[in-house]
């Protein structure tokens, strides 16, 4: 029964990381009249306060001294840290300028450009529906190109830009709340001094729009790290798999609140866009779980065969 109970609990939280990442639109307009530059800035070293007494309280600080000391992995932490910068700014714009259909388009084709990354960066190879899929992206791309009248810009930066980042972090292997706080720890001090230098000009929301609007600045720290923290929680307890379909919440959500919330227009071209990327995520969902039913069935014959390997107690990814 333990099993059952720690895989429940690990839904729970994937439900409660992705679910919050997806309802998350509706905070960044909270902020204003506070800008997207700076909402990043007080992201950064908020975020920073509030992992840092994370750690504190799990005193797991041995980390640092290893990363210090290995100047690679540091200098791939700095560039994840410059790669989130562009995609948490852009987002946090993207939503308050009232682009969040399109911003949720990037998360939708995100699994999508990492493949493609994956064949051009790491030398992998597709499988043939992996490349039907791909190819559906990109004719869905020029679709939307032609409905908005130029390509879909916003999407496309948030999608390679994520993707991007986790390349890095897969070469980086560090924990969620290790590596949220290294980097947040190289933008500390550039935030900080941009967020000073808005005080000495009169023009911080932090000072000038009263109590209430520092307390929601101050709250982006809390609204990076829960999600990370239950996401976290939720990549011990179930399998890969469940977690790579439970990624496709955060765009649901978004694209609904875009669309019922703050009232986005959809006309005829983007419904034909939107309706070719969910058709290559089908397909790539299909393909993958039953890829990982076929690799399950192979371990498990192994294991029956006198001699075979155990086979393994989770399913495989």
């Amino acid at each position: 029964m333990k099993p059952q109970t720690e895989q429940r609990t690990g839904l729970l939280y994937g439900f409660g990381a992705y679910g919050l990442w997806g309802l998350v639109p509706l905070f960044w307009p909270l902020l204003k009249p506070s800008g997207a530059v700076e909402i990043l800035a007080h992201r950064m070293v908020w975020s920073l306060a509030v992992v840092g007494v994370a750690l504190l309280a799990l005193r797991r600080w041995s980390w640092i001294r290893e990363l210090v000391r290995q100047p690679r992995k540091l200098a791939l932490t700095t560039l994840a840290a410059s790669v989130i910068t562009v995609n948490w700014g852009l987002y946090i714009w993207a939503v308050n300028a009232g682009q969040v259909v399109e911003a949720s388009l990037g998360y939708f084709i995100n699994p999508l450009v990492s493949i493609a990354i994956g064949v051009l960066v790491l030398g992998e190879r597709l499988r043939r529906v992996q490349w039907t899929a791909v190819g559906i992206t990109f004719a869905a791309v020029l679709v939307l190109a032609v409905g908005y009248g130029r390509p879909p810009w916003i999407s496309l930066v948030l999608a390679f830009s994520f993707a991007t980042y986790g390349l890095i972090k897969k070469k980086l292997n560090m924990g969620g709340l290790e590596s949220l706080a290294a980097e947040t720890a190289v933008l500390f001090l550039p935030a900080l001094g941009y967020l000073l230098w808005l005080g000495a000009r009169g023009e911080s929301g932090f000072v000038s729009q009263g109590a209430g609007h520092s307390l929601l600045l101050a709250a982006t720290g809390l609204v990076t790290a829960i999600p990370l923290v239950f996401f976290g929680a939720a990549a011990i307890r179930v399998p890969l798999s469940t977690l790579g379909l439970l990624q496709y919440l955060a765009p649901v959500f978004q694209f609904g609140l875009g669309v019922l919330y703050f009232h986005e227009a959809m006309p005829p071209e983007r419904w034909v866009g939107f309706s070719l990327v969910w058709a290559a995520l089908a397909l790539l969902t299909w393909d993958a779980l039953r890829n990982a039913r076929r690799s399950r069935a192979r371990l498990l014959a192994v294991a029956e065969v006198p001699g075979g390997a155990a086979a393994p107690a989770r399913e495989p990814a």
